[in-house]
């Protein structure tokens, strides 16, 4: 069973039968009789199936979930102590700025706590994380909210909401945003990311013709570029941010100023180990001690 068992997390890895197949060596025919054994072998369905594609059910989710630990606890056979193969271990997703900010820590805070286990963080794009979680990857990840619903087995908790400025150089005279960013040439928030998305509405909304220069999704790279007097840009004002260097000036946006919300996503709190409960706890605590807004379950 523990071929179909990884062949079921390369489904959910990937998205379909086909990409499953291409990734691990098997034809698209072989992955779907390796599914179906599986459900048979269970006694249960594992996916709902709608046309020619197949999306995993509440229980193939959970036992997708399980099928992981499984296949972790397969792979370190002979290879390691009992005490061990049994740690527990949590795999967090995170954007570069978390990473820096509230992450250290409470994963000291965590590790204190929790001697025996160990975590893991990846870092990312918000996309990229939100799908790790959805596949079962990774247990939770600190992201910036996307502008669609989550899927129905996802939870998000708020945990801090951060209002974008207009960085410019400091050498820059003047402080109507709207005359500067006009003006001066334009560093861009990178479009792909969640982000990047808002300041492309805001500047579509607002009517703006800029001259872009560049564009890029690495916050401190963008700071860097505005304070070498490269031009300016839009950006969050992160729990680092509010530090910003000598070389660049922070303008608010006053009425206009719009928020980038940062928050976990996870499972249902039934679906999470309890290290992975403990650590998500830990990080909404960071984000009050540290000041952020207070965090909201939903």
């Amino acid at each position: 069973m523990i071929r179909e068992l990884k062949t079921l997390i390369a489904v959910a890895r990937e998205g379909t039968f086909a990409a499953a197949g291409a990734r691990i060596g098997l034809t698209q025919a072989a992955v779907s009789a390796q599914m179906q054994r599986l459900e048979a072998q269970l006694g249960f369905e594992l996916f709902e199936r709608r046309g020619r594609k197949a999306y995993l059910n509440p229980m193939g989710q959970q036992t997708l979930l399980q099928a992981q630990e499984l296949v972790r606890l397969y792979d370190n056979l002979g290879s390691a102590s009992a005490e061990h193969v049994q740690m527990a271990r949590v795999n967090i997703g995170a954007i570069a700025s978390i990473q820096r900010a509230l992450l250290p820590d409470a994963l000291t805070r965590f590790h204190r706590q929790s001697p025996g286990c160990r975590t893991r963080v990846l870092p990312g794009l918000s996309m990229e994380l939100l799908n790790l979680v959805d596949a079962g990857e990774i247990d939770i990840a600190a992201i910036i909210r996307p502008p669609f619903e989550l899927q129905s087995d996802l939870r998000w908790t708020s945990l801090t909401r951060e209002p974008y400025r207009l960085l410019v150089p400091e050498a820059l005279a003047g402080n109507d945003w709207r005359e500067l960013l006009a003006s001066q040439p334009f560093i861009r928030y990178d479009r792909s990311s969640f982000g990047g998305r808002q300041v492309d509405r805001f500047l579509r909304q607002m009517h703006f013709t800029l001259e872009e220069v560049s564009e890029l999704d690495e916050l401190e790279a963008i700071v860097k570029l505005v304070g070498n007097g490269l031009g300016v840009a839009l950006v969050p004002e992160t729990a680092s941010g509010r530090r910003w260097p000598s070389s660049v000036r922070a303008i608010d946006l006053v009425e206009h100023t719009f928020h980038r919300d940062v928050g976990l996503v996870h499972r249902a709190r039934q679906n999470l180990s309890e290290p992975a409960r403990l650590l998500a706890r830990l990080i909404v605590e960071q984000a009050a001690m540290d000041g952020h807004d207070e965090a909201v379950p939903h």
